[in-house]
């Protein structure tokens, strides 16, 4: 097992199927563009194989499947039911959730248990005015889907002071009514917010959100995993809610992801740019690219920050978000 010296290993894989996403929400891209597939993506059959390869060489327990928008890539319905059947303790999907009607059954079938979903605002103007595409009524009706056949759902929002902020306490209303987890996310410090402007006028930090729920509910801080990226809060008698830190509680001395992205690069940390080449790995037999994939390994996770996010000018929806 590869281990570092603040005793940090890799446990938990974001794999990107996919660049490219039908939305191009405003903290994510500069120009309303929607992101386009990246040259020279993996297939689906390179992705499983490089998911297998990570589980035995790194000790991956935990997957998420990004984007872009995973569920835009033909790709999704072949490596969903296929990941399903590796020795994973964990499988989930993060979507924007668009295309959820579509891909219901699918996802039903393969036996997934858990999704995340992102959502900024239930106010369909603001909805369009953030995410610069989609339709909210149809988001909605993906969650509804997803709560009727029993999956766990998480519900991923980027709070913005001159964009949503408002609606910090609707959306939290709207999770707890339908037992979902809501999860607030600190604005990043990344691709074209790294330099200008953007991210100090519209960041809020945890004691600012905290602020607003605390004017309508009593909370208590609950007990996360060591690795949890996300500091977690219980609203007795309504449900709990959390709230990914980046800024305010960095969690990068515990952070035990690896970021895979759709064209086989290795992420070993968000906020270091350095990545390396998984491609090779793949053209070899088993045990051979399990000796290669070792010094990778290492390197990558030599990438980590030790304390906190520094920030980075690369844009996460390529790596897996």
């Amino acid at each position: 097992m590869i281990v570092d010296a603040l005793g940090r290993r890799f446990r938990n894989l974001r794999v990107s199927l996919t660049a490219a996403c039908n939305y191009a929400c405003t903290y994510c891209v500069p120009d309303g563009k929607k992101l386009q597939a990246a040259d020279f993506e993996l297939s689906a059959q390179q992705l499983v194989y490089a998911v297998e390869l990570l589980v035995d060489a790194a000790g991956i327990e935990k997957l998420r499947i990004t984007g872009g928008e995973p569920l835009l890539s033909p790709k999704f319905d072949a490596l969903l039911p296929a990941v399903m059947g590796l020795p994973l303790s964990d499988v989930s999907v993060t979507t924007n959730g668009q295309l959820i009607p579509r891909k219901a059954d699918l996802i039903v079938d393969s036996g997934l248990r858990r999704i995340n979903i992102s959502l900024d605002t239930l106010n369909p103007e603001r909805f369009r005015a953030i995410a610069r595409s989609g339709d909210l009524q149809t988001v909605l009706k993906g969650m509804a889907l997803m709560r009727e056949a029993g999956l766990k759902i998480k519900v991923n929002m980027v709070p913005m002071r001159t964009q949503n902020a408002d609606q910090i306490l609707p959306m939290l209303d709207f999770c707890l009514e339908h037992g979902m987890e809501l999860r607030y996310i600190e604005l990043m410090n990344m691709g074209h917010l790294r330099f200008g402007s953007g991210f100090q006028r519209d960041f809020l930090g945890m004691e600012d959100i905290l602020e607003m729920i605390a004017a309508r509910y009593e909370f208590t801080r609950t007990d996360a995993p060591y690795d949890s990226t996300a500091v977690r809060f219980e609203i007795p008698g309504h449900g709990f809610f959390g709230i990914i830190a980046n800024e305010s509680e960095p969690f990068c001395s515990s952070c035990t992801r690896l970021r895979l992205s759709s064209n086989g690069r290795l992420y070993g940390c968000l906020s270091n740019a350095a990545n390396h080449d998984m491609r090779p790995v793949l053209a070899l037999p088993h045990h051979h690219a399990m000796a290669s994939l070792q010094s990778t390994l290492v390197k990558a996770l030599g990438d980590k920050q030790d304390l906190s996010f520094k920030g980075e000018v690369t844009v996460m929806k390529f790596i897996g978000g």
